[in-house]
C-alpha cells in the first residue's frame, strides 16, 4: 500500500493571479497566430481588464510580444530553458520513439508531469486513432494514465500524496493506485492499468536522472558508487486500444525494457 504520511504536509492550495498567468502563456503557446486581449481573457475565465494588467506586465518582461494588438509567446520562456541548460528530457530522443514504433506498431508518447497533470511533449505514431492524445499537447489526470501512474511513483512520499488528496471525485483510482504501489516505485513500470476513459490503455516505464541522485549521494557521503533507482523526470508509453495492449502487453513491456536502457543508463 501506499505509505501516507502519519501527518501528511497540506495540498499546496492554487493562487487565482499564478493560475491566471500560466493560463495565459499555455494558451497563447498553443496558438500559432498572435491573440487578442479579448481571446485572452475567454480562454483564461477572466475579465478583459483583469487580464490587461497581467498581459502588460508579460509583455513588459519578454514572456509575451505584442504585434498588432495581439500577443504571443515571446522570448524569455525560451531564454529561461537556455539559462538553466536544459530541456525538458534530453535522453529521450524522437529516434528512440520511432525505434520503438517500428517493434511494436503502437503509438509512442513521451510524457511528462507539469503541475497537476500529464502532458505528452514528443511521440511518434503509427495509430491515428490516439494521435491527437500528443499532437494537441492535451493534458491528461495522472491516475487515467499509465505514464502519470509511473510518474506519480516515481515522486518523493509527500508530493505524491498531495497528488492523491486533491483527486477529488476519483477514490477508486486513488485507492487502486495505492495497492499497486510498491510495485510501481520499485520497477518504475506501469503494464495495462486500464484506467484510461477514452477506450485506451498503456503500458509505460519510467525516463529517470541519475545524475542528481548520484549527486546527493556524494553530498550525504555515499559515494558515487551507491545504488540509486534514479528520480522518474518522465516516462514513455505505448498507447493502443484496451484489447490491443492486453493481447500485447508482455511484448510491449520486453521492448520498453530494453530501449529503456538507452536512456537509463
Amino acid at each position: 500500500m501506499f505509505p501516507f504520511p502519519e501527518d501528511p504536509t497540506p495540498a499546496r492550495p492554487n493562487h487565482r493571479t499564478v493560475d491566471r498567468i500560466a493560463g495565459i502563456l499555455e494558451f497563447v503557446a498553443r496558438e500559432r497566430e498572435p491573440q487578442s486581449l479579448t481571446k485572452i481573457a475567454q480562454a483564461v475565465g477572466a475579465p478583459v481588464s483583469s487580464v490587461q494588467s497581467l498581459v502588460n506586465g508579460l509583455t513588459a518582461t519578454g514572456y509575451l510580444k505584442e504585434q498588432g494588438k495581439a500577443y504571443r509567446l515571446g522570448l524569455a520562456p525560451y531564454f529561461l530553458t537556455a539559462l538553466a541548460g536544459q530541456q525538458l528530457v534530453t535522453t529521450v530522443t524522437h529516434e528512440m520513439l520511432e525505434d520503438i514504433v517500428a517493434e511494436t506498431g503502437f503509438i509512442v508518447v513521451l510524457a511528462v508531469l507539469i503541475g497537476e497533470d500529464v502532458y505528452y511533449v514528443d511521440y511518434a505514431c503509427s495509430d491515428p486513432a490516439f494521435e491527437y492524445l500528443a499532437q494537441n499537447r492535451l493534458k491528461r489526470h495522472p491516475l487515467e494514465t499509465s505514464a502519470g501512474w509511473v510518474l506519480l511513483s516515481g515522486l518523493d512520499v509527500p508530493t505524491a500524496w498531495n497528488y492523491l488528496a486533491a483527486a477529488e471525485g476519483k477514490q477508486e483510482l486513488v485507492d487502486r493506485f495505492q495497492r499497486e504501489y510498491p510495485t510501481l516505485r520499485q520497477t518504475g513500470e506501469c503494464v495495462a492499468p486500464g484506467v484510461a476513459s477514452n477506450g485506451a490503455d498503456g503500458v509505460a516505464v519510467a525516463v529517470r536522472d541519475r545524475s542528481a541522485d548520484r549527486s546527493a549521494a556524494r553530498s550525504a557521503g555515499t559515494g558515487a558508487g551507491a545504488s540509486i533507482g534514479g528520480t522518474a523526470v518522465a516516462a514513455v508509453s505505448v498507447i493502443a486500444t484496451t484489447e490491443e495492449i492486453s493481447a500485447n502487453a508482455e511484448h510491449i513491456i520486453g521492448v520498453l525494457r530494453k530501449h529503456a536502457h538507452r536512456w537509463n543508463s
